[in-house]
């Protein structure tokens, strides 16, 4: 490798020296300049002339990697919408966006200014993921489903497996339980009863006090009354609860088929099983849920989550696999709610689908969520030892609840996970010297903010070159960091105001770095 007759620090003085006289001189003057330039520094000649016809910048090379499009405003929205979407993934949330844009704005929760929308709107599926990477943080650490014993094979009742299901109509269910128990199954805990359609995906919950044949039967009543398709067939574990005389009775009284799985192969109510994990674990977790009270809270959460999920949730459903050797490839539909499933399906009456798009357009996903929220925080207080029953509150705060959807991934879920501790140093250590640099930038604040608001692209660190072009005495370069940050907070304040459409504050220096 070749070396340079002079070093870097030397060169970059001979680039500030030149660069004015190259731009002011005539065309014979640069060549000269040109010439001995070459020859101090050993720099190509083009190089060299594109050196001394910029300006120099204060990180000394070129910015890395592609302009960025999506800015604070377009971040800020997507948490929104990723919050009210009950934290689904990227590819799942890039279809929901356009419906549930439209839902935020027509009922007055969104208000998003017209670039801000086009960005969000057109954002792909990888760009989510990956600006609500730093967000996705304390993931629920999930334990088994626990196994219960093998009971006896009713002989009067034929096995169905996974792969004789082919393609259904909706109304073909597979039904299962699960058990609230908590660490013990002694004594009595709550049970909830789920329901999940094989053609659609339409899912039911049902909180039961105790596991009995004959409750089972009577929620089995209350849900057929709610599903908008008549239920054909339901599938069961073998469990004592299901594989019973009451329930067999009462499925061939209906005309309904009654099936059930094979002991020891959990794949074949693969359908209900993912729900039970995916739905009903993620909204309570594991702990032990016993008593009335805690039922009745348990009957109220899942009436607004069978609305949210049913109508808000997309979800993907198996198309095809194919198998090369030890290999499964599996292809996928494109990711669709369960309403709109039966919307765009045959079999359901028209009169049936004019009330399902009439119910989608009333309902609100906010207040929807608001009230599954609620519910799980009164069953945490109630599965907690020692908690008072108490009521939730019939009014929610709904302006409140949206204002604090951008930061409620900070908070915990339903399972809290451990969180990092990080110390911060307190401002009595502060040094003189970073006391008396935030005061400067405090004192030139207001004229960054009108930089700022004339050009809102501008960098920290263009902003710091203006302000050494004044006064570089009062504004060294280690002042860069701190500029960004403060920068940066303004930037997100702004974005704040695109997205809700709030009337901005008067801008004011961070409260970290205040002295």
């Amino acid at each position: 490798m070749k070396e340079r007759p002079t070093s870097k620090g030397t060169r970059k003085e001979l680039i500030r020296i030149l660069r004015e006289r190259y731009g002011s001189s005539t065309k014979s003057e640069k060549g000269r300049i040109l010439d001995e330039f070459v020859g101090l520094t050993g720099f190509h000649r083009k190089h060299a002339i594109q050196l001394l016809g910029r300006p120099l910048s204060l990180s000394g090379g070129r910015p890395h990697g592609r302009p960025r499009v999506y800015e604070e405003a377009v971040k800020e929205a997507l948490i929104v919408l990723w919050e009210a979407s009950d934290r689904i993934c990227g590819k799942r949330l890039k279809l929901l966006i356009p419906i549930l844009v439209g839902y935020l704005e027509r009922h007055g929760h969104l208000n998003l200014a017209p670039p801000v929308r086009a960005l969000v709107l057109s954002v792909c599926p990888a760009t989510i993921d990956r600006m609500l990477a730093g967000i996705k943080v304390g993931a629920d650490q999930r334990k088994p489903i626990p196994k219960g014993q093998a009971l006896l094979i009713r002989r009067q009742i034929p096995v169905r497996t996974f792969a004789d299901w082919g393609s259904p109509a909706p109304g073909f269910m597979e039904v299962d339980l699960v058990c609230h128990g908590g660490p013990t199954s002694e004594g009595a805990y709550i049970h909830s009863l789920v329901l999940t359609d094989i053609a659609t995906g339409w899912t039911e919950c049902i909180a039961l006090v105790i596991r009995s044949a004959d409750l089972i039967v009577k929620a089995l009543d209350h849900v057929a009354a709610l599903l908008p398709f008549p239920v054909g067939a339901i599938d069961v574990d073998n469990g004592s609860e299901c594989m019973n005389q009451t329930l067999l009775d009462c499925c061939r009284g209906k005309g309904i088929q009654f099936t059930r799985a094979r002991p020891f192969h959990k794949n074949d109510q693969a359908w209900v099983e993912q729900k039970n994990g995916a739905l009903v674990r993620r909204l309570l977790g594991y702990e032990r849920l016993e008593g009335m009270e805690t039922a009745r809270v348990l009957g109220r959460l899942y009436s607004a989550f069978r609305l949210y999920n049913n109508f808000f949730q997309p979800s993907f459903k198996l198309a095809s696999r194919e198998r090369q050797g030890a290999r499964v490839t599996k292809h996928y539909h494109a990711p669709a709610t369960p309403c709109e499933r039966l919307l765009g399906g045959e079999g359901l009456p028209d009169s049936v689908k004019a009330e399902l798009r009439q119910r989608a357009l009333e309902l609100d996903p906010i207040r929807l969520l608001a009230a599954i929220r609620r519910g799980q925080k009164q069953t945490k207080k109630l599965s907690s030892p020692g908690a008072e029953e108490s009521h939730p509150p019939e009014t929610a705060d709904l302006e409140a609840f949206l204002q604090g959807l951008s930061s409620l991934w900070r908070e915990p879920g339903p399972k809290p996970a451990r969180r990092k501790y990080t110390w911060h140093k307190p401002r009595e250590e502060w040094g003189p010297m970073g006391r008396r640099r935030s005061l400067n930038l405090q004192g030139a604040w207001p004229q960054i903010v009108e930089w700022l608001e004339a050009e809102p692209e501008c960098s920290a660190a263009e902003i710091l070159r203006r302000l050494q072009a004044k006064n570089p005495d009062l504004f060294p370069r280690s002042l860069l960091r701190s500029l960004m940050r403060w920068v940066k907070e303004w930037r997100i304040a702004e974005a704040r105001r695109l997205v809700y459409g709030e009337p901005m504050e008067p801008a004011k220096v961070p409260a970290s770095d205040e002295a």
